[in-house]
């Protein structure tokens, strides 16, 4: 009896001096992406981990994860040690006030559809796992075709035309090199997999996407990754490719919006326009929307726990910028699908999200959060200059989204 009794005060002794890290990530926080890294690897590492919903932009604490202070201090991330009363101090305030946290607990295995060879404006989201140092590997057509998504929990497309038609940029950089090798590219891949078509690869590439996610994968795209795959699985096999790309004619297309992601009744535009379809919008003007901020929408975390997850941050405003996808047309976004930000004009949306089947995606549109105009061929953002982007902080969020368990309620 005297035994069990000491050990029952040594367990209380240890709860009690438990020491923990907390990572604040309002505006005072020095390195808000290199902090999203260091969340990743302590979940890595078994550690457990609080999301602090709605908390000084959306904290984290690392559960008895103390001897991550020093590489915090090393990276530059700002963060203070804090014992177990400190801990339930915080969570009852949280609570007080309407916040709710989310256990984090097993770091997702992730993968980064792009293609060999990518040039470095090519993928803001690339950028942004190298900079927080979150592990990551690179996949294509022949591995998604051959079963390889089964492994991974967390898939990001790099911003691929999943239609066949290479984002129309034929229509102003058909004879550039890089262009051909893209062609060239995509045309070998799919005589070594057998199709007669490299278009028709590419849409069954995004078919099996979409089986991925129905089987309870995560998808998160930006810029013309996300409306193009809804095109492609709305197209399936139908040849709408001109003959300057694939040497035959086209035919009378009807799409299927039954199988689409997040996109509905929309229209394929003409082939000599740079748009795909009617889902995208940008200004006319260029010029219109530079200086101009979109705002987050604001969620509840305890009724809207997966929503707040994905918009915490530091500022709830956010710089405009634009892509081969700039935003959405409000009028062709399924009625299911969140909007988690308006564009500037409230007409279109920025950001949204939803379910499929068992899994989840998510959509952000525009190119890259830290650059309102990328051009082909400019020097990628250098993310040291943006530590603390809101734009990236989005990004990032996302990828820490399938270590909770925490599901989007089904309407």
């Amino acid at each position: 009896m005297k035994n069990i009794f000491i050990l029952i005060i040594i367990f209380i002794n240890i709860t009690v001096t438990a020491e923990h890290l907390f990572i604040s990530m309002d505006i005072n926080q020095t390195e808000h992406l290199k902090a999203y890294g260091l969340v990743y690897r302590s979940l890595q590492a078994g550690f457990k981990v609080q999301w602090l919903l709605n908390y000084e932009g959306g904290s984290f604490i690392i559960e008895n994860g103390d001897k991550y202070a020093d590489e915090a201090s090393a990276k530059g991330i700002f963060c203070n040690i804090i014992d177990e009363s400190s801990r339930q101090s915080i969570l009852y305030q949280m609570d007080m006030n309407g916040m709710k946290d989310v256990i984090l607990e097993k770091a997702p295995e992730i993968a980064v559809y792009s293609p060999p060879g990518k040039e470095p404006w090519d993928d803001a989201v690339t950028l942004a796992l190298d900079y927080a140092e979150i592990e990551y590997d690179i996949i294509y057509d022949k591995e998604i075709l051959s079963g390889a998504l089964n492994k991974y929990e967390w898939l990001h497309l790099h911003h691929e035309d999943f239609t066949g038609q290479i984002d129309r940029f034929y229509l102003y950089s058909f004879n550039e090199q890089w262009f051909q090798s893209i062609l060239t590219m995509n045309k070998n891949i799919a005589d070594e997999l057998g199709y007669s078509k490299y278009w028709i690869m590419k849409r069954d590439v995004a078919i099996e996407i979409s089986h991925y996610v129905d089987r309870g994968g995560f998808l998160f795209s930006m810029c013309s990754g996300t409306n193009s795959i809804d095109l492609a699985i709305a197209l399936k096999h139908q040849d709408n490719i001109i003959s300057l790309l694939d040497g035959d004619g086209t035919e009378d297309i009807v799409l299927d919006y039954s199988r689409t992601f997040a996109f509905t009744e929309f229209n394929l535009s003409e082939p000599n326009s740079l748009n795909l379809s009617d889902i995208n919008y940008e200004p006319e003007n260029r010029n219109l929307w530079q200086g101009m901020r979109f705002k987050l929408n604001t969620f509840a975390p305890k009724i809207d726990v997966v929503e707040a997850m994905l918009t915490q941050n530091h500022t709830m405003y956010i710089d405009e910028y634009l892509g081969r996808t700039t935003s959405y047309n409000k009028a062709k976004i399924k009625k299911d699908v969140i909007i988690l930000a308006d564009a500037v004009n409230d007409k279109y949306a920025k950001y949204i999200h939803g379910n499929y089947g068992n899994g989840f995606f998510t959509f952000l549109a525009g190119h890259d959060p830290e650059d309102y105009v990328h051009y082909v061929n400019d020097p990628p953002t250098e993310l040291k200059y943006c530590k603390n982007s809101p734009g990236y902080r989005l990004i990032l969020n996302n990828v820490l989204f399938p270590a909770s368990k925490e599901k989007k309620k089904k309407t």
